[in-house]
């Protein structure tokens, strides 16, 4: 599956941030569309269960043909809210859970299949052999193209990967949070041809204010006119330029930013800058 090389992430589109409207929705999508960011990445928990509802209205209603984007849904968390009876947030990977989670995506966004389905967080208690028969179901019968995980270590993806194929992982990756390049997840990932998406690649830069992030901020501008840059588009850069093949998951929805984003593609850090920044996050020189 050809997913675009920035991801639309909709977590706050809705009830978790923007309450955008229905046309404010559609036209945000034709923005990302016309930038070339043609993949939305959902989960049914977002909004308190009502972003995907959401989003399907405007979908629509926004003129754009379903074989020209690709949706992405996660499930599996079970989070407390006024819209599921649940005492306790947890986890659910029950055959007969997974596929009811996936039908009732499917309605929620208007859509008749995903192409990509997520399991949202790794479970203590999840069966492997129960997982491989719910996504066999759900292929065989139309309902999702893809399937991948969300958040699991490469132990857990080995375990999953033996009974069924894995297209994707989506990690939390970025300048300030990338275990992922020495815990040997990313290895893992380019090893066996598993995509790896990254939720939050910004990290914390825009976020705190400490003495890592001063660092980062003070190498960064001393880059931004040799790539004629924003920080955000070099913190992007950077994360793209890890051989694994990472696609960045971006939340904004603002348009600038976006077109930004898509431009970012666009920067070859140099290989001593890309450590430059490295070493700016990290307080150190690499061993």
């Amino acid at each position: 599956m050809n997913y675009s090389k920035i991801i639309a992430g909709t977590m706050s589109w809705g009830a978790w941030g923007k309450q955008l409207s229905k046309k404010e929705m559609a036209a945000l999508m034709h923005h990302y569309i016309s930038n070339t960011i043609t993949t939305f990445d959902h989960a049914d928990i977002y909004g308190a269960y009502t972003t995907e509802a959401h989003f399907g209205e405007a979908f629509k209603d926004a003129g754009i043909k379903r074989e020209s984007i690709q949706l992405i849904s996660k499930c599996g968390i079970q989070y407390v809210c006024d819209h599921r009876n649940n005492k306790v947030k947890h986890y659910n990977y029950s055959k007969d859970y997974i596929i009811w989670s996936v039908e009732a995506s499917l309605k929620n966004l208007n859509t008749e299949y995903l192409d990509l389905l997520l399991l949202h967080r790794p479970s203590p208690l999840m069966q492997a052999e129960e997982i491989a028969e719910a996504v066999t179901i759900l292929k065989k019968d139309g309902k999702i193209k893809d399937f991948g995980v969300s958040n699991f270590t490469a132990s857990q993806m080995e375990m999953i990967g033996l009974r069924v194929d894995i297209d994707v992982n989506q990690i939390a990756f970025s300048l300030t949070q990338h275990t992922a390049m020495h815990d040997g997840t990313l290895d893992y990932l380019k090893t066996n041809g598993i995509t790896p998406m990254a939720w939050s690649p910004l990290g914390n830069v825009f976020k705190e204010d400490t003495e890592q992030t001063r660092r980062i901020h003070k190498q960064l501008g001393l880059l931004i006119d040799k790539y004629n840059a924003t920080e955000d588009q070099l913190l992007l850069a950077w994360v793209l330029m890890h051989p694994s093949g990472i696609k960045p998951v971006i939340g904004t929805t603002n348009r600038d930013r976006i077109t930004q984003a898509i431009n970012a593609t666009k920067i070859k850090l140099d290989l001593e800058d890309w450590f430059l920044i490295l070493v700016a996050s990290q307080g150190y020189k690499v061993p």
